[in-house]
């Protein structure tokens, strides 16, 4: 069981070649562990240099060999990452040079990190709550700038803040009803729950408007799994492209020249498109296309959105019928492509064929030229609930939309016992749930077991 006691080390940076790489060392004894490995050029042990100074020297082996030249960035206790003593030593990127830096440090008396925990000591020195914690790695992990925004958002405590307030607006109905019951004489029970009962309904209210931003946010951190499909020669690889900026597939006049499915991420509109460029839906002539026909198929059916596409400058075909069978009741997008060639098929056309599809967009777009493109953003981006002026706190995780929804439930049965007429005792047991449920949301309240599992996700080294 590793101790949270123990000065810890491990590589900070993304494997592979690069011109900077860290390693990071925290810990009571962060100090001592790097002078046994650092040598400045000045002669000054790092244990009598102030924080916040970076010192130029070597990485020295056990043999006082030169390592690599380094600099070592100095934190003393509370001002750091961790809120304990950190240094950071910053040598050249390969990874020999950083398992080879790594291995000395671990030797003179650091331990490897676990996933997390230079985070997660963050979480339990109080400089981060819990939603802060999680925000880290969705910073890493943002692919657009809105998922950054948000992500940032989330890291400054605009979302843990909200759900701070509403503890504390719990807390104070929590107060306010033991005082009723402690000093019955008073005669304030009346009026105190005729406030806790618009109290709660304010904070059913904001957890409403928090929970409706859930859909929003779980696209924006994790992407949304969008598959492209129509029969082949359609523009299906030229769509992809376009929607990536890059040359990624082949594109050709050679019907069936994509077999296997290609996924690729593209920021469209500020949402994280995670495109899966599927295998032309046709009759297969051979064993190879018949696999990519039945992968694109699947795919269909478990993307959140389904952008199909067909040659608007041709009439419709019994293939592409099939096609549009397989999107009725799914989230999705018609895409009349080769309108630089003339238009044959239309919106009323489909609509006319299958009236089933009457609420779902179907757009004009020419892959060569990207006519109708700006259209195309403008509906995904409000299918995944971007708007012109976001909301500055997003649900961004399951684990926080479900930890709201108990403290609803929580809330809602309080207004249920204050219509039934019971006694304050019953209601301060709701509020008192829903409070603990919001607290766990933020760390406050949270068992060591989810802690750990939380921690366990992120890269070790952060």
């Amino acid at each position: 069981m590793p101790s949270y006691q123990d000065t810890i080390a491990a590589i900070a940076t993304a494997p592979g070649a690069a011109g900077i790489g860290i390693i990071r060392v925290s810990g009571a004894e962060a100090l001592a562990v790097a002078d046994r490995v650092f040598a400045a050029a000045s002669g000054t042990p790092l244990a009598k240099t102030p924080g916040g100074r970076a010192v130029y020297g070597h990485i020295v082996g056990e043999h006082a060999e030169t390592i690599d030249e380094a600099i070592a960035l100095v934190m003393r206790a509370p001002h750091s990452y961790t809120r304990e003593d950190v240094v950071e030593l910053q040598c050249h990127g390969g990874s020999t040079v950083l398992r080879r830096v790594l291995g000395l440090v671990l030797a003179h008396g650091a331990r490897l990190s676990e996933r997390g925990e230079f985070t997660k000591r963050a979480f339990l020195s109080g400089r981060l709550d819990l939603s802060q914690a999680q925000a880290v790695m969705d910073v890493v992990s943002a692919r657009t700038d809105r998922a950054l925004s948000v992500a940032e958002s989330h890291l400054a405590g605009h979302f843990s803040g909200r759900i701070q307030a509403m503890r504390d607006r719990c807390l104070a109905m929590i107060a306010h009803l033991e005082a009723a019951i402690d000093f019955p004489e008073d005669d304030i029970d009346d009026i105190a729950i005729d406030e806790v009962e618009r109290g709660v309904t304010d904070i059913r209210t904001d957890i409403r408007k928090l929970l409706a931003t859930a859909h929003t946010g779980r696209i924006l951190r994790d992407g949304l799994l969008t598959a492209i499909i129509g029969k082949p020669n359609v523009g299906k690889s030229s769509l992809l492209n376009a929607l990536l900026r890059e040359d990624r597939a082949i594109v050709t006049d050679i019907p069936g020249t994509t077999r296997d499915s290609i996924e690729e991420t593209a920021d469209i509109g500020g949402v994280p498109l995670r495109i899966i460029d599927t295998a032309g839906i046709r009759e297969a002539t051979d064993a190879v296309e018949r696999i990519g026909v039945e992968k694109a198929r699947d795919y269909a059916s478990r993307a959140a959105l389904v952008l199909a596409l067909f040659d608007g400058s041709q009439p419709l075909t019994d293939e592409d019928r099939e096609i549009l069978s397989l999107i009725e009741g799914r989230q999705a997008i018609v895409l009349l492509n080769k309108a630089d060639l003339g238009t044959v098929t239309t919106a009323a056309t489909i609509r006319d064929a299958f009236s089933s599809l009457s609420t779902v967009p179907i757009l004009s777009i020419s892959t060569k030229d990207e006519r109708g493109f700006d259209e195309l953003t403008a509906a995904i981006t409000r299918i995944a609930g971007i708007t012109e002026t976001p909301e500055e706190s997003y649900v961004s995780g399951e684990r926080d939309a479900a930890l709201l929804r108990a403290a609803d439930d929580h809330l809602r049965a309080a207004l249920e016992t204050i219509g039934r007429g019971l006694s304050a005792d019953f209601i301060s047991i709701d509020l008192r749930s829903a409070w603990e449920k919001l607290g766990e949301i933020t760390g406050e309240t949270v068992g060591e077991d989810i802690i750990d599992e939380i921690f366990s996700r992120f890269c070790i080294g952060k």
